[in-house]
């Protein structure tokens, strides 16, 4: 069973630019989100396309090439690993919030 692993791999464009996080130390975080498309025929033989969005960050080096080279529209190949997380708003309600830690980048199209 080892060989199984917590692997993402996911080809989409991103919605919208990258949010670029500078940490203490100097390491960088990459925030952003990728758009999946799906399509399918429904019972009527009508085409339906089925967009999904996912959160991705990315880290260090990685970060730093999403920062210079990413923006709004472009079209990106992303393998990582799925990971939760939850926090507390300023209210006192619990988030929860599913994504993608990007271990590697391809940048796809023109």
């Amino acid at each position: 069973m080892n060989a199984l692993k917590n692997k993402v791999q996911l080809i989409g464009n991103l919605g919208q630019d990258p949010e670029i996080v500078n940490l203490e130390g100097g390491t960088k975080l990459a925030k952003f989100s990728i758009a999946t498309t799906d399509s399918y025929k429904n019972a009527k033989g009508e085409k339906v396309d089925d967009t999904q969005w996912h959160n991705i960050v990315a880290w260090g080096k990685t970060a730093e090439i999403v920062e210079n080279y990413l923006a709004k529209g472009k079209q990106v190949a992303i393998e990582g690993k799925l990971t939760h997380r939850s926090y507390e708003t300023k209210e006192g309600e619990k988030r929860y919030i599913t994504e993608v830690r990007c271990n590697e980048l391809l940048m796809l199209g023109k």
